[in-house]
């Protein structure tokens, strides 16, 4: 009695059907995709930025490395 038959799943393709039309429906799941397609594309984006930017920090710590002053080549 808790789950859906068949007959019930029939009855909401055709009341999405009525509402939406057959036309809609595609163009619909079309958008979704794109969305899906453009989430991902950003999530990637975001962990290559976050790379790049570790990378060069890690470049940038390399290269400032403080070297000692001798006090003999330091004039008063």
């Amino acid at each position: 009695m808790g789950s859906f038959s068949i007959w019930h799943w029939l009855i909401v393709l055709v009341i999405v059907l009525l509402l939406f039309g057959a036309g809609k429906i595609p163009n619909l799941m079309g958008d979704m995709a794109k969305g899906v397609k453009a989430f991902k594309k950003g999530l990637s984006d975001e962990d290559s930025d976050t790379a790049s930017a570790a990378k060069s920090s890690q470049q940038i710590d390399s290269q400032d490395t403080v070297k000692p002053v001798d006090k003999e080549s330091v004039k008063h």
